[in-house]
């Protein structure tokens, strides 16, 4: 008769222990990485070590060969490597032994599992949910493939008979939660499910497939250097949020403060810049105040002196006159043109020094007869002028200070209709100011 191995009280009572205390601790991770750093940054190693039971039954209902189960101990270890914080791949050994028997019958089995070699995917869930903080409670599935060694030994009848050590595929497949406890460490609970690819894991030759669970509680390390996080506790769109939210929080206080300091500097502005007295200098400035609005104030605010108009006094002497009376009785003209005749000369050049050197102004007046049309007469009148000015500008006399204008036959000082009165007509008058 196989001796049967019952777990003790306290394998039952450490689990639920881990499961009771696990939610409160609080995981220290390193939270300064920022989203999508490279994985030089993270610990990506870890290890895991467990302990459980292992039985036939299973959640899924698979028919089992013996009706009676016994539940015996079972052992993990894992080396997991963490290639992003959902996905990882999960290298794992997976020992113990399973118990059964018939119901109402002596007949039972035992099979040793001396050893298991699986790879299996492992999902992390928690690390894709945009609300989930990176909290103690993880939730993951996995599933894998891998061999499976074992050796049944069979009591029929009274008779026991061992059947021999095989080695088949299985895959494994579960689900659990871990809880953080400290950064890089968590306690792992999980229940896995594998289906071995023979119908003699429990001795007798059938045409399903074995099926056995392993439910455990173990721990899992994280490996390499403490002060950095572990990939497999990173949630990367929480971190992006946490970013953005830091970044908004940095920026509204530096807008805040923006804000405040504009506000300071309002409030300098308008005491340094006050202008009580409105001369247009601050207060801050103002050496004279209480001065008039309108008031002309130099830049410290005091009053300017008022500005003394200077009357220069031209005195137009006898001598003066008699230069412009020659230059007058003297000038002629190419007959019906505005051309000086070089005779005028002489007497004009007088007339451009004295311009010269007493800064005198000249109006010089053109007028003409009655002969020909009104617009010629005109025309020709201010022409005569303007050439006079022209002459007297080129001998270094002030262009501003000479003014020429033609009046045509609308001024006469003599008869039209004699030939003398005509030629006292045809002038152009000199007047000094």
């Amino acid at each position: 008769m196989i001796k049967n191995f019952r777990l003790k009280k306290t394998t039952y009572l450490s689990a639920l222990a881990l499961l009771a205390v696990a939610p409160t601790f609080a995981q220290t991770e390193v939270n300064d990485v920022k989203p999508f750093a490279p994985e030089t940054e993270f610990r990506t190693w870890s290890i895991g070590v467990g302990a459980g039971v292992i039985n036939q039954w299973n959640v899924m209902g698979f028919r089992r060969d013996y009706g009676s189960v016994e539940s015996q101990l079972g052992y993990n270890f894992y080396v997991k490597k963490q290639i992003t914080p959902t996905f990882g791949l999960q290298a794992e050994y997976l020992g113990g032994k399973l118990n059964g028997g018939m119901e109402g019958s002596s007949d039972n089995f035992s099979t040793k599992l001396p050893w298991s070699a699986a790879l299996s995917a492992n999902i992390t869930l928690a690390n894709i949910s945009w609300r989930h903080q990176q909290g103690v409670i993880k939730p993951y599935l996995s599933v894998g493939v891998g061999a499976l060694n074992y050796n049944p030994t069979v009591e029929m009848n009274g008779t026991e008979r061992e059947l021999g050590s095989s080695t088949k595929a299985f895959i494994p497949a579960g689900l659990g939660f871990k809880f953080g406890v400290a950064n890089g460490i968590n306690i792992d609970l999980g229940y896995q499910v594998n289906l071995v690819n023979t119908g003699t894991l429990d001795g007798l030759s059938t045409n399903k497939k074995d099926v056995f669970s392993y439910v455990h509680a173990g721990l899992e390390f994280a490996l390499g250097d403490a002060t950095k996080p572990f990939l497999g506790s990173r949630n990367p769109v929480v971190d992006m949020r946490k970013e953005y939210q830091a970044n908004y929080d940095e920026l509204a206080a530096a807008l805040k403060a923006q804000k405040e300091e504009n506000e300071a500097l309002k409030a300098q502005w308008a005491t340094d810049l006050a202008d009580d007295d409105g001369d247009g200098v601050a207060n801050k400035f103002d050496k004279c105040p209480g001065t008039a609005a309108d008031a002309k104030v130099d830049g410290a605010g005091c009053p300017l002196p008022e500005a003394k108009k200077v009357v220069q006094q031209i005195t137009v002497t006898e001598e003066d006159k008699r230069v412009v009376d020659e230059a007058i009785k003297n000038l002629e003209f190419d007959l019906s043109k505005a051309t000086i005749r070089s005779t005028s000369y002489p007497s004009l050049d007088k007339v451009a020094k004295l311009l010269v050197e007493k800064n005198f102004s000249l109006k010089l007046a053109g007028h003409t007869d009655n002969t020909g049309s009104m617009k010629l007469n005109m025309r020709l009148s201010k022409e005569r002028a303007e050439s006079v000015k022209s002459y007297l500008v080129s001998k270094g006399a002030n262009p501003s200070r000479i003014e020429a204008t033609g009046y045509g036959p609308t001024q006469p000082i003599a008869t039209n209709a004699t030939a003398e009165g005509r030629q006292a007509n045809r002038r152009v008058e000199f007047t000094l100011y």
